[in-house]
Parts: structure tokens; sequence; C-alpha cells
């Protein structure tokens, strides 16, 4: 099972020279970029860890690019996702999201079903690796 979220998760994972060239785009664009990394990708899950601080007014790839390695080898089995926030309207919304981490092995989801009133049936799914206690999932 491979987990699909963000802007490029249906394709294969983003090499060193693509997510540098993602980072150079934000920067053009003077977007914020913050690392945020879990053990719990259920995608409605939007808590994930920060790593760090924000990074407001970057203007070079080297510091952000650090700053995911350094991530990715604190947290080698969960995975890690870089997002960029554009604050030109006033707000901070998230213009793009990308995973550059994952874990060695991913369970996967289960799908739940029950019913409710009238016959209704209401689904809902989560993660395998939740069966797990927090710290030891991966």
């Amino acid at each position: 099972m491979r987990l699909t979220q963000g802007t490029f998760s249906f394709l294969p994972d983003l090499t060193e020279e693509q997510i540098k060239n993602q980072i150079d785009y934000a920067i053009e664009q003077n977007w914020a970029i913050n690392i945020e990394y879990t053990e719990d990708p259920h995608p409605r899950n939007s808590y994930w860890e920060l790593w760090g601080l924000p990074l407001f007014d970057i203007k070079d790839p080297t510091t952000v690019m650090y700053e995911i390695n350094s991530c990715r080898q604190q947290h080698s089995n969960l995975y890690v996702k870089v997002n960029m926030f554009d604050n030109t309207r006033g707000i901070e919304s998230c213009v793009l999201s990308f995973i550059v981490n994952r874990p060695s092995y991913e369970p996967g989801f289960e799908l739940l079903r029950s019913e409710d009133i009238s016959r209704n049936q209401k689904y809902t799914f989560r993660s395998y690796a939740t069966e797990k206690p927090e710290g030891s999932r991966y």
C-alpha cells in the first residue's frame, strides 16, 4: 500500500534534484516553508509534528534541504512532508505539499462499515499503523 497524499503522491518518489527544484520555485514565489513528520498518516490527521520552526524569507534552498535531510535522518522510518504557504492574500494558505520520506513498510488502511438509522451505511477507515502504541508503529 502506498500512501497518496500531497501534490506528487501518484508519481514515483521525488529525487533530491526534483525536491530542490520545488524548493527553488517556492523561494521564487516568496512562500513560507515548513517540514512535518508523523507516524499516523490518516488523511484527516492534519496535525503532523512540526520540524523546527517555519522557514520565512528564505533565500537559499540549501537551508531548506539541510532541514529536510536533518528531519529525514532523525525520523527515517516515518512520513516526512514539506508544505509551502502563500500569504499574499493576507492569509496563510497551503499551496504546495509533498511527501519526501516514507517508512520502509506502509501497512495501509482498514475500511470499517457500520449501520445507522434507517439501514443507512456509514463508512470510515483507520490506519493499520494505529494498532500499535505511539512511538512503535513503524
